[in-house]
């Protein structure tokens, strides 16, 4: 159904961020409405049953339609034009979404073990009838059609909040069915476990909201890129003709929608410079069209015709390959004078081996050492941004 209102919506001139808006405003809706729904069937069915675990899930499905408002709200908010206070957008607005989600996630989770408990020392008979079965099975299929098409829409639009409702989702299915099963063991053994049982489901669900936190806050923290999006943007430079290599790659993330990319595209150094620049705004293009950021680049032209400099460079890449397959060596440059010779170049190394700079630096002077006694290293060491 949500893909069938997806396809009626969305038009083929539209564009990517009106696409994810209508994403989120449909998920959104769909979230609130199917929530409703459920709070409705399980709160009545829960009352008649006197079950503290069907009633705390019932109040789960409520909360969880607050958290698909605030969803809602974070698409429409973050999809404001940026102003001259916000010059990168709204788009993390998104990402607080995301957090006020699996906080109000956490909060069930701890209403429902204090209930869960209070139902430990104060048992009240269970009432088990066909409808416990059936609104159980209900509220289990509609949950499991929420976590699909959430996770999804959030894949295919880069959305943490959706993720995070999808999520939230899959911890429901769980709890329901834990509750389904507790039901009919209590009918057939006369054994109440309705409070141990919400004991266990709270903290189920307090662990999901936990980890829904982390994952959320992660771009508000500065969290690395991810990687598949850092290996295709890798690919699209690579492919380019005239790349000789590529460093300095740094991912800013302002928002699902605004994401800016730069780097270091290392050409040769003999070509022609109007065609070099060229071939540099078209990568530059091509990046921005496919995967929906900005991008800049910086042209880097390389000596390829000196044999010292591939010499050099190869043994200083072996041996920062001790370290770490993600270390590496880029813009090495060779300055002759009349008592040594400076061999000039950057240093990358991973965030954690970063603390080793100092360390791997002299590493590297012996082997330029060892090469020639006349050889002065100047290294700039550099932290990768992207893993």
């Amino acid at each position: 159904m949500i893909s069938f209102l997806l396809k009626k919506i969305i038009k083929e001139d539209c564009d990517a961020k009106k696409t994810r808006s209508i994403y989120g405003y449909v998920c959104g809706s769909a979230g609130i409405f199917l929530n409703l729904v459920l709070f409705a069937v399980k709160f009545a069915i829960g009352t008649v049953s006197a079950s503290i675990s069907i009633t705390a899930d019932a109040f789960n499905n409520l909360t969880d339609a607050g958290s698909s408002v605030i969803s809602l709200f974070g698409f429409i908010l973050s999809g404001q034009k940026a102003d001259s206070e916000h010059p990168f957008g709204h788009g993390r607005i998104e990402y607080l979404a995301g957090i006020f989600i699996s906080a109000a996630i956490i909060l069930v989770g701890f209403e429902l073990l204090g209930s869960s408990v209070d139902k430990i020392l104060h048992p009240t008979e269970f009432v088990f009838n066909k409808y416990v079965v059936i609104v159980l099975l209900f509220s289990i299929a509609v949950k499991l059609y929420m976590a699909i098409y959430n996770n999804n829409c959030g894949k295919k639009i880069h959305s943490s909040a959706l993720r995070a409702v999808a999520k939230d989702s899959i911890s429901d299915v769980i709890t329901t069915a834990v509750i389904l099963c507790s039901s009919i063991f209590m009918y057939f053994t006369d054994i109440y476990i309705d409070g141990y049982v919400g004991v266990l489901l709270s903290l189920i669900i307090i662990r999901a909201g936990v980890m829904a936190v982390i994952e959320t806050a992660n771009p508000l923290l500065g969290g690395a890129p991810d990687s598949e999006f850092v290996k295709r943007v890798e690919e699209i430079v690579r492919e380019n003709p005239n790349t000789v290599g590529i460093h300095d790659l740094v991912v800013h993330d302002y928002g699902p929608s605004k994401i800016f990319v730069s780097l270091h595209m290392e050409v040769d150094g003999r070509g022609e410079m109007f065609a070099l620049h060229d071939a540099v705004d078209l990568v530059e293009r091509r990046i921005s069209k496919e995967l929906g950021c900005e991008a800049v680049i910086h042209m880097d032209p390389i000596d390829l015709e000196n044999p010292l400099i591939r010499e050099i460079h190869e043994i200083l890449t072996a041996e920062c390959l001790k370290v770490s397959e993600k270390a590496n060596v880029h813009d090495l440059r060779i300055v002759p004078g009349p008592t040594h010779t400076n061999i000039i170049f950057d240093l990358i190394l991973p965030p954690e081996h970063f603390s080793r700079k100092d360390e791997v630096c002299e590493n590297l002077r012996a082997v330029l050492t060892d090469m020639n006694e006349n050889y002065f290293a100047v290294i700039t060491p550099e932290m990768s941004y992207c893993g």
